[in-house]
């Protein structure tokens, strides 16, 4: 009897000790921000901002080209590390009329992809990112085998400089088209040795695809992921443009299946997770709130 009860108890503490172990294929990634979320206010106030953001228990940024100049110096004053480099498409596809009729900010005269490259590189980061097609460039497939081709040159200079390049897409890219979908272009056609993705789920989701699904499906090229809620009851959208500001939500408080989300994005070989909310009257509160619903989900360090 006594051997019995010494069998039983080396049992119970050895489940108690594999309990302790996360489930196999499970990360803890710390979690980051992608700083448009606070883009009006973190020109005014970058030290304040930024502060805030660390303060809340984010560790690392994601942010625009434009943005480098002003706050890369501030970042290691609050501890945040930059990891990834977000820039005006139109350096790549050289559509600058689609993107000024799209009312996207002026770029400066004379800046070029290179200048990106070096720019990342002088500042720490460790990835470009392409993010974005005015609604111009959003033509049938051909025209996204032609992108992927730039792109594939891009990222090979991206490389040549010790950095790794990203596609981020938003809805338009599954919207379906005469021969088949543009993001299923985009995946024949990125060479996947030099091309991630950085999956916005939030976006896959909007065009009506099981973002948890595409995440596994795709694991292997998955570097990057972008987190935001939706409203309840959204309907599909293929045009980022007409979706109501309303619809963006904090982590925990709208429709998607976030903890499914999350465990299909501990199945990636992503490494950096970004919380961004379009549009808030309070960012900052809402960054906190989304960082809130990631820490009791268990998904932080």
């Amino acid at each position: 009897m006594a051997h019995r009860g010494l069998l039983t108890r080396r049992w119970l503490i050895s489940m108690a000790a594999l309990a302790a172990i996360p489930a196999a294929g499970k990360q803890s990634l710390a979690a980051g921000v992608q700083l448009y979320t606070v883009r009006d206010v973190v020109v005014k106030r970058p030290l304040e901002t930024l502060q805030a953001i660390a303060d809340i228990g984010y560790r690392e940024v994601e942010m625009l080209r434009s943005q480098v100049k002003l706050l890369a110096p501030v970042l290691k004053r609050v501890n945040l590390h930059p990891v990834s480099l977000h820039f005006e498409t139109p350096l790549l596809t050289g559509n600058w009329t689609a993107w000024q009729h799209a009312d996207m900010p002026p770029i400066e005269p004379g800046v070029t992809f290179e200048d990106c490259i070096s720019l990342a590189r002088d500042h720490g980061f460790q990835y470009l990112v392409f993010n974005y097609l005015s609604p111009e460039e959003r033509l049938g497939l051909d025209f996204y085998r032609s992108l992927a081709d730039k792109l594939n040159a891009a990222a090979e200079k991206a490389r040549s400089a010790g950095l790794r390049f990203c596609y981020h897409n938003h809805d338009f890219e599954f919207e379906p088209k005469p021969g088949g979908r543009p993001f299923d272009v985009l995946l024949e056609k990125l060479d996947r040795k030099l091309i991630g993705l950085e999956v916005d789920a939030f976006w896959v989701s909007m065009a009506g695809v099981n973002a948890a699904a595409f995440l596994r499906e795709h694991a292997d090229r998955v570097e990057l992921v972008h987190l935001k809620d939706r409203a309840k009851g959204t309907p599909v959208h293929y045009d980022i443009a007409t979706v109501p500001n309303s619809t963006y939500r904090e982590l925990g408080t709208g429709d998607l299946p976030l903890r499914d989300i999350l465990e299909a994005v501990s199945q990636t070989e992503a490494k950096h997770v970004f919380v961004e909310q379009d549009f808030s009257k309070d960012p900052i509160g809402s960054l906190r709130q989304s960082y809130a619903f990631l820490k009791e989900a268990g998904f932080l360090d």
